[in-house]
């Protein structure tokens, strides 16, 4: 796992450089920018030589002043837009933009100019590279004249954009920005930052760089850690262990109840990933309306049938008929193309109520169930929920835009309160154990934005979590694998052309691969 810090505590611990340790602030304003240098040239091309520069009035700035005088000293072209005068400036910044203004004094191919309107960004049209060291991890809210014009103007460019700790325009405290710094690559200063990673975070700081200021590890050890990125390795200490001696039975037993005549290829999905999982052995249970296509589709589980009447609905009245099947389970997957009339959303509260004790993944349509504050009245410990976005804002009860702007305590408040596991489905996916901890997905493309590719997700972790003891460490194994199988794809399909059928075919691949990685 990776820790992830908030801007708050990146910020204390500079405090504590300065004051505890003694490190001047130009000392590390220094440090940064050298470092900011050296990642900008790992991640251009050896032609470069044109390079824009837009600062800021602040220390984000100073640190885009110090950058500029390390190009110009390795003979690169560079132009300067500072947005304050040097009136306006103080401190650290101050004292770099003057030895900026008195390097180019031996540079005249090289520029610094004072921002007044914005048509002086026509200067930077022809760069190769533009530097955003316009605003840092202290500025909140939505950006005002004239950071909101120059943003827009520099999005429409075609250089290689970096941004200086944090895309201009990015809100780290909820990730969230209307008019944000579209960056290809970001160079987060100390510690990388929770915002970073998800949000406006996710799909704006392109490639994430830590960059280095001079502070050892020794301060970030002994900090408080909530949230964290999920690395590769995570995935494989996550797999369920497979003994010599297990047998179909004890290698992890699964009931889906699932599919309804309104989505019947849902249930395909999650019941086929089951097995492609690991597990042993999984029953479907399906409304005896959609038997016959049920047993075409599913590959090696075995199909049991409801009397549904021609509804082509569960309903309380069949609860009965599958009674058997959901004693004998180790996991029950629920929901998944289910329907939702008000017989399946009381079928689904009944099961729940009936089965505290086993463990389930519930998704979709048993995710609708339980909304109108229905899940206050079951015992949710030690299930997962799998909800995307739209689900989870319905199921709590607050507009969508509302949860983005406080998602991650939200999120962990739910879990926490429901003792309970909640995967968000989203890009990326976030996983909330009921300790108030969130594990940010790092695998997965955009091809997985597709129908289908969450039922697949709810089969993984049914299969996974059927198999073991150690349940959070399986669904983070989970999640990462479930879209690691989505990246390989993409070495013989592009994100355009893969399917939820191709990403379940694709299971057992992602597994071989973790598992060759680290052994």
């Amino acid at each position: 796992m990776i820790p992830l810090y908030s801007a708050q505590q990146v910020r204390e611990a500079d405090s504590h450089a300065i004051n505890v340790l003694g490190i001047p602030s130009i000392v590390l304003m220094e440090n940064a920018s050298r470092s900011i240098f050296e990642s900008v040239l790992r991640n251009i091309d050896t032609t470069v030589k044109n390079i824009g520069i837009i600062c800021g009035k602040g220390n984000n700035g100073g640190d885009g002043f110090a950058v500029a005088r390390h190009f110009l000293n390795n003979n690169f072209n560079v132009r300067v837009i500072s947005i304050g005068a040097e009136e306006e400036l103080k401190g650290d910044s101050l004292t770099n933009f003057r030895i900026l203004k008195n390097l180019l004094n031996v540079y005249p191919q090289s520029s610094l100019i004072i921002y007044e309107s914005i048509k002086d960004l026509a200067v930077l049209d022809d760069s190769e590279i533009i530097i955003d060291a316009m605003l840092g991890t202290g500025s909140r809210g939505e950006l005002t004249v004239p950071y909101k014009e120059i943003v827009n103007r520099l999005n429409n460019l075609s250089a290689f954009k970096v941004s200086i700790d944090l895309p201009t325009g990015l809100d780290l405290e909820n990730s969230l920005g209307d008019v944000v710094f579209n960056s290809d690559l970001t160079i987060t200063l100390s510690e990388y930052k929770t915002g970073l990673f998800y949000g406006k975070g996710y799909t704006n700081c392109g490639i994430i760089e830590k960059g280095y200021i001079g502070i050892g590890n020794e301060y970030y050890a002994n900090a408080s850690i909530e949230n964290y990125l999920i690395e590769p390795e995570d995935s494989y200490f996550g797999l369920p262990s497979k003994e010599l001696d297990i047998n179909k039975y004890t290698a992890g037993k699964v009931v889906v109840i699932a599919g309804s005549s309104g989505m019947p290829g849902a249930a395909f999905f999650t019941t086929n990933s089951v097995l492609k999982s690991g597990a042993g052995s999984c029953f479907l249970a399906i409304p005896k309306s959609n038997l016959l296509l049920a047993q075409q589709k599913v590959d090696s589980a075995i199909v049991i049938s409801y009397n549904d009447n021609n509804s082509g609905y569960l309903s309380p009245n069949n609860l009965k008929e599958i009674e058997d099947k959901l004693n004998w389970a180790d996991v029950i997957a629920l929901g998944p193309g289910l329907g939702r009339t008000d017989e399946t959303k009381e079928a689904v509260l009944e099961i729940l109520r009936n089965y505290k004790n086993k463990k389930f993944v519930i998704d979709a349509d048993a995710v609708f169930a339980l909304s109108n504050n229905e899940y206050k009245k079951i015992n949710l410990k030690g299930k997962i929920l799998t909800p995307h976005h739209k689900e989870f804002s319905n199921l709590i009860g607050i507009e969508l835009n509302e949860l983005k702007k406080n998602l991650l305590q939200i999120s962990k408040g739910f879990a926490a309160e429901n003792n309970c596991l909640l995967v968000l489905k989203g890009a990326p996916t976030i996983i909330f154990n009921p300790e108030g901890e969130a594990f940010i997905n790092t695998s997965g493309n955009p091809g997985l934005a597709k129908f289908g590719t969450g039922d697949v997700l709810t089969g993984v972790i049914a299969g996974f979590i059927s198999q073991t003891a150690e349940i959070e460490d399986a669904v983070i194994s989970s999640v990462y694998i479930h879209s690691f199988a989505g990246d390989l794809l993409l070495e013989e399909k592009t994100e355009f052309g893969y399917t939820a059928t191709d990403l379940m075919e694709n299971i057992p691949n992602g597994i071989k691969f973790i598992i060759n990685s680290f052994i």
